[in-house]
């Protein structure tokens, strides 16, 4: 057993070699010219002139999903003026942003945000339960070391955004409004404000010292902050199950399914969601029929007995949603006055449930290295003092977003006979409790987001499948399979991990802005 386990480890350290020069090799960090003057097409400039009588706030934030509304509810608390605009003030009605990880919670939790998820139906979530080919295996969250309240809370995300806006609202020096941000203000390379049209449709401008974009995936905006690398994998169908009940209650469910998983959990009392992720841009058209004879000849034979009648009620109710997967790793322009948050700074597939858990996380590093200043006026000395924010969040942002990228790829089927090793490799890895289950789920849920924690288990899978291989008989054919997971795994894991940035994602404390001091104010 144990020369099997050695066999492993070389292999991982032969193969994973060339893969490694892939993460240190050259990468162009530099932002071109031309690349930053096409940036620059969704700024308006103001020519010195400041028209507006909008500028007596310290903040405008640019939308109020989950990103936006915590982050004014939290600044605002801290004493700021915020401007918040949002383009649709009307509860959202979305298929995605339903799952908040317990790390996530304990974020809100900081925040003062907790009771957001009280009065809307939400459910709690102790953890994931995975199936595949008729098997499954319950995997709970490790809380016994929280308060009885931290768990995972599942629910409709149009009412939880809802009860944040209300939050946020209710304090006195957050002034909400419905408007469309067409475009930032620029004054001498400094974002100075927004332009927006107004309920009414009236072209308006409002100037704040600072303005951060929170406007969502679909963000106009993010090209003039962000060098923005967009991959859609897939597409999640989304439908409603109702009045049923799940095989594992409380539990979020996973189905390993062909071509790619199928996922269920609660959001609400009555209701569990049902998202069937389909590879590729493109989905069975809804209208013709093609989407329902999909869901009901692919994908109704592979889900758990307990829940087909209500999957295929749903489809006989004709309430099909559809969404493209958006991944998208963070790669800022550092920008004198504007700043980027949420979705339309960061993606990653939403699969493991973490983007809300990435935002929350996100706006308690900002709030922390934005409390001790007093004036925000001085643009290019508060741009380089807030460089930091991209270091200090990358230890938990990107280890979320590398697993879930991970995870879906070893989670999609594939015909490649090594591909399917590595996926029954870490279902039985999971299925062994203890600590190689409590791990990765630590990692899913947010509560112990370690980059380091993340490979080592990542490549305990990959050895774990080439052990199954090698026993109890390690012949050529089992042998080359191996070296293929192997070198499988390190191919999907060390281009996530390169696109994250390994520098700041392993060894933040070498990059200079991790100690970068708040700037000082000189008495006059």
């Amino acid at each position: 057993m144990v020369d099997q386990c050695a066999l492993g480890w070389i292999l991982a350290s032969v193969l994973g070699a060339s893969a490694l020069y892939l993460l240190f090799g050259k990468k162009n960090c530099g932002v071109s010219n031309e690349r930053r003057r096409e940036s620059l097409k969704n700024i308006a400039t103001t020519n010195g002139e400041c028209k507006s009588s909008n500028s007596d706030g310290d903040i405008i934030i640019v939308g109020a999903g989950v990103a936006g509304s915590a982050l004014a509810y939290t600044l605002a608390k801290d004493g700021r003026q915020v401007h918040v605009i949002e383009r649709d003030l009307s509860e959202p009605d979305r298929i995605v942003g339903e799952l908040l990880q317990p790390g996530g919670y304990l974020k809100l939790t900081e925040l003062g945000l907790e009771d957001c998820v009280d009065e809307i139906d939400a459910q709690r979530v102790y953890g994931y339960a995975l199936f595949k080919d008729g098997k499954d295996t319950r995997l709970s969250y490790p809380l016994e070391k929280f308060h009885s309240d931290v768990s995972g809370r599942s629910f409709h995300n149009g009412r939880f955004i809802q009860r944040m806006r209300e939050k946020a609202a209710s304090l006195p020096n957050v002034r909400l409004e419905q408007g469309t941000v067409t475009s930032l203000l620029e004054e001498n390379g400094t974002i100075r404000g927004v332009q927006y049209k107004n309920k009414s449709g009236q072209e308006m401008t409002a100037y704040a010292p600072l303005t951060i974009v929170c406007d969502g995936c679909f963000s106009n905006l993010r090209r003039s902050l962000c060098n923005p690398k967009v991959d859609v994998p897939s597409c999640f169908v989304g439908l409603i199950l109702e009045n049923c009940d799940l095989p594992h209650a409380n539990h979020g469910h996973v189905i390993l399914a062909d071509p790619s998983p199928i996922l269920f959990y609660p959001i609400s009392s009555t209701e569990i969601r049902c998202l069937v992720d389909v590879p590729g841009q493109k989905v069975p058209s809804i209208s013709n029929g093609e989407m329902a004879n999909y869901l009901k000849n692919v994908v109704a034979p592979q889900i758990p007995p307990q829940l087909y009648n209500s999957f295929i009620a749903a489809i006989d109710k004709g309430n099909i949603r559809t969404m493209p997967n958006r991944s998208m790793p963070a790669d800022p322009y550092p920008t004198p006055g504007a700043l980027l948050m949420g979705d339309a700074f960061n993606m990653r597939h939403p699969l493991t449930g973490g983007g809300m858990t990435v935002a929350l996380s996100d706006i308690v590093v900002l709030r922390d290295l934005l409390k001790p200043l007093r004036d925000l006026n001085d643009a290019p000395t508060l741009c380089k003092y807030l460089e930091a924010f991209y270091t200090l969040r990358k230890p938990v942002a990107s280890t979320i977003n590398t697993l879930a990228g991970a995870l879906y790829k070893v989670f999609c089927a594939s015909p490649d006979q090594a591909r399917k090793e590595m996926r029954q490799a870490c279902f039985d890895y999971l299925s062994l409790g203890g600590i190689f289950s409590n791990g990765p789920v630590s990692l899913l849920s947010g509560l112990n987001p370690r980059p380091l924690s993340l490979v080592l288990h990542f490549f305990a899978v990959a050895i774990y499948g080439v052990g199954r291989l090698l026993i109890p008989f390690p012949s050529p054919k089992r042998v080359w399979i191996g070296a293929r997971l192997i070198s499988g795994a390190s191919a999907i894991i060390f281009p996530i991990i390169k696109a994250e940035g390994v520098r700041q994602m392993f060894f933040p404390k070498t990059v200079a802005a991790y100690y970068r001091a708040p700037p000082i104010v000189r008495e006059r």
